[in-house]
């Protein structure tokens, strides 16, 4: 199976080689990774081109932020499913993406477990995303998969559309959720962590862009589940990461 990966960057000089490297690390050998460059300024497309590997294909131009770079890279892919990694996360082991085909020879939808990391180096792990295995429903009671081990067949993609774009944190929360919540498709946890991603994330760098993705993430659910002006999930979505904070393991997401 091709697995397309989606990585938007704009100058990502200091990250992207951890990204790159751990990508060609996979002993899944089968993808293709799409750099999604956002007209970088930095040397961003140098260090890209310095791996030299035909999997990689690079497009640049100027973009309106990391989801409408998304979106090209839904009209750009070529595998048969696709998923993303952002340029300043990294694949935890060399056997995520071969986890993850394996899964999705069963499921049309997978995802799996995600370690915050203060960095690349020493691997510090500072928060902990364990998202159990969830029916469609979860998004009401305040679940959701992280977006970086989401993974979906080329199917779904098509069926779930592009990023909405006049969300500013929120769009992942809301693709996931239509993908999750608006159709049949078979949804399969992968076992273990996938990735490791940098902590201060547009969602969560500040108090008032956690507010801004939780109330996004409430006008998605409005708009897709019918859900009142105050739901369960406004509360329970953050109080599960909380959680996160104190997780050895068990399955907290």
């Amino acid at each position: 199976m091709k697995i397309s990966i989606l990585t938007p960057c704009r100058n990502a000089s200091a990250t992207i080689a951890h990204t790159i490297e751990s990508v060609l690390a996979q002993d899944h050998a089968d993808f293709e990774h799409l750099i999604l460059d956002g007209a970088s300024t930095d040397g961003t497309l140098g260090m890209v081109a310095r791996f030299g590997d035909p999997r990689i294909r690079v497009a640049s131009a100027p973009d309106r932020g990391m989801y409408d770079a998304l979106n090209a890279g839904l009209r750009r892919y070529r595998g048969e499913a696709v998923g993303v990694l952002n340029a300043d996360d990294a694949y935890h082991d060399r056997t995520a993406l071969s986890r993850i085909a394996d899964a999705l020879r069963h499921a049309d939808i997978v995802h799996g477990d995600l370690d915050f990391v203060a960095d690349h180096g020493r691997k510090r792990v500072v928060r902990r995303w364990r998202a159990p295995a969830e029916a469609a429903g979860g998004f009401r009671s305040g679940w959701m998969p992280a977006h970086p081990t989401f993974y979906v067949r080329r199917a779904v993609a098509e069926a779930v559309g592009p990023f909405d774009l006049s969300l500013e944190t929120a769009a992942d929360y809301d693709y996931m959720l239509r993908a999750v919540e608006l159709h049949d498709f078979r949804i399969a946890r992968v076992r273990g962590v996938l990735v490791d991603m940098m902590t201060g994330g547009a969602s969560t760098a500040s108090l008032a862009a956690h507010l801004r993705h939780n109330l996004e993430a409430l006008m998605a659910r409005r708009r897709w589940l019918g859900s009142g002006r105050v739901d369960r999930a406004l509360v329970a979505k953050p109080l599960r990461k909380v959680g996160q904070f104190f997780a050895r393991g068990e399955e907290t997401g």
